[in-house]
């Protein structure tokens, strides 16, 4: 694919024949699915109310497609609630930190911002285990007797935990994941999350706006036994008369959700179902990633961000590139109409980042590798 580019390779490389049918590569909002039309969301609740029969039936079918999309056990709730995974994950930290000490996960952008909820907006002071980018801190060090804070996947690092095992079974804290880009990517433990969130908009290739809020026994347990000593905006209210409404993870939405996002979602969900479900979408993704992974291997000048495979994104996947200016090569891209939105993170070292969960093809991973060689060789 590559006949050996070295580093004194030439300007002057024709442009690749074959593009990618598809060149949706962002990590968030993602691509939609292959084959996806607007035809594919039923309007029937459009104009009506989320709190109708219909309205409320929709909600409910939602939340059971996730539910087995998912594979999540009947322990577990699952809520539709306002602002995406950030809104999910801070109505949790909102509602719940402070009866235990708090240990804080920060590898990536979005773990450093739960650092600083924490710590300047709650003002607790969370023990805080910090690791470079491409990094993980080590999970040895968590004590269990403490809240945890942590992002399953971290999307503007391409790292990730490697699995469940280093969250103890008998931890006294609760386990809160951020697993907004590893869901329906790996096959998650259940029995070791209290507290997981994410959003619609990435491996499902949803649209945003709308977070998920999943919760285990121990944090419905941990809602009905503390009141956290500050005040919580309406959205972010969980109880009511010291019980968990229960109407939020039936479809009774704390505010207006987006029926079109709905729809939306459900239409995915049963896409899912018709390519396999939780295993077909796994292998959608390990297939996308091992073919970026012969593309970065066939490079000299190409390096994944995370050295070690076994906590490597296989969704998120960000790359570093030696010789060349990758923000160039990105617009280069998009100009061509190769590769959308690539360009790494702002906050993340200068790379590239490229998606590989379910909804992007791997023919179109694979077609995108001599176009990186052009678009190298042009920033150089």
């Amino acid at each position: 694919m590559l006949n050996n580019i070295s580093t004194g390779a030439s300007p002057h490389r024709a442009k690749p024949e074959m593009r990618p049918a598809r060149p949706y590569f962002s990590s968030g909002p993602c691509a939609k699915p292959p084959g996806w039309n607007p035809e594919w969301i039923d309007q029937r609740i459009l104009g009506r109310s989320h709190r109708s029969g219909l309205g409320k039936e929709r909600l409910q079918l939602c939340i059971d497609l996730m539910r087995d999309a998912l594979q999540l056990p009947d322990t577990h709730r699952i809520g539709i609630v306002p602002a995406s995974d950030t809104g999910a994950f801070e109505m949790a930290m909102w509602s719940m930190l402070g009866a235990r000490p708090v240990t804080a996960l920060a590898w990536e952008s979005f773990g450093e911002g739960w650092v600083t909820d924490a710590v300047k907006q709650l003002r607790l002071d969370p023990n805080v285990l910090r690791a470079d980018y491409g990094q993980l801190p080590d999970l040895g060090k968590v004590d269990w007797s403490h809240d945890v804070l942590f992002t399953w996947n971290g999307t503007t690092s391409g790292v990730r935990v490697p699995d469940g095992n280093w969250i103890a079974s008998d931890r006294e804290g609760l386990s809160f994941a951020d697993a907004t880009s590893a869901v329906l990517a790996y096959d998650l433990p259940w029995d070791r999350i209290d507290v997981a969130t994410f959003s619609w908009q990435k491996v499902l290739g949803g649209e945003g706006a709308h977070g998920i809020l999943i919760l285990g026994p121990r944090a419905v347990e941990r809602l009905e036994t503390f009141t956290p000593d500050r005040p919580l905006p309406k959205i972010f209210r969980l109880t009511k008369s010291g019980r968990l409404n229960e109407g939020v993870f039936k479809g009774e939405t704390i505010n207006t959700p987006s029926m079109l996002a709905v729809e939306d979602s459900i239409a995915v969900l049963e896409w899912a179902k018709r390519v396999g479900g939780l295993e077909g979408l796994m292998a959608r993704t390990e297939a996308n990633a091992s073919a970026l992974d012969r593309i970065v291997e066939e490079r000299e000048w190409l390096h994944h961000l995370a050295q070690d495979p076994a906590t490597r994104s296989k969704t998120s996947v960000c790359l570093t590139v030696d010789g060349a200016d990758p923000k160039k090569m990105a617009k280069l891209l998009e100009a061509e109409d190769v590769a959308y939105d690539i360009a790494s993170y702002r906050d993340a070292p200068a790379g590239l980042r490229i998606w590989c969960g379910a909804t992007v093809d791997t023919a179109d991973i694979e077609a995108l590798g001599p176009w990186l060689d052009w678009a190298w060789e042009q920033s150089r």
